[in-house]
């Protein structure tokens, strides 16, 4: 009998031998392309709410007058651990000049977000959004599969922008920037 548990431990994982591969097996990414609607193009205001992982309920209605950027992401998507730094870096200078930055984790529990947060220095809030009520009603402009996306809504909670993938720096700096201006 010990002889067969023993063994059981013993027998290859192949999920664990792909994530110790880090080839993204699996894994469908963005395909990196950026999407920006002027304001007449934009649909109508998003409308969610859902709990953050500190346990607070944030509601998309306390939005207006900001314009606020959702990352969509979890801790083993090799893209999202890519861009942490950028959006980090970003939320900090954006801080104070009218742009939110919120985070949506769409796969983890807590203790493996608040790792991935340390790791990567991340301080802005994300959603604890297992249950998908975030995803779905960005369902539009976020693929469920395509992680990490970045979302930018503008001052009336209509989507502004949208990244399908990595989020480069650059690129997403000048649509919050435009977004502002707007």
């Amino acid at each position: 009998m010990l002889a067969v548990s023993l063994a059981a431990c013993a027998a290859p994982d192949s999920l664990a031998q792909q994530a110790r591969a880090g080839d993204n097996k699996n894994y469908i990414a963005g395909d990196g392309s950026v999407s920006e609607y002027t304001a007449a193009a934009r649909p109508s205001p998003v409308t969610f709410q859902g709990p953050l992982f500190n346990g607070q309920t944030v509601e998309s209605r306390s939005f207006p007058g900001k314009v606020v950027v959702l990352n969509f992401w979890y801790a083993a998507c090799g893209p999202c651990r890519l861009e942490a730094g950028t959006l980090q870096e970003l939320s900090q200078s954006f801080q104070g000049n009218g742009a939110e930055f919120y985070g949506v984790n769409i796969r983890d529990e807590a203790p493996t977000a608040a790792a991935y947060e340390r790791t990567f220095g991340v301080t802005y809030p994300s959603f604890y959004d297992r249950n998908g009520g975030v995803l779905l009603a960005m369902a539009s402009f976020v693929p469920p599969q395509a992680v990490p996306t970045t979302i930018v809504l503008d001052r009336q909670g209509r989507v502004a922008a949208r990244i399908l993938g990595v989020a480069d720096k650059s690129t997403l700096k000048s649509l919050i920037s435009d977004t502002l201006a707007s």
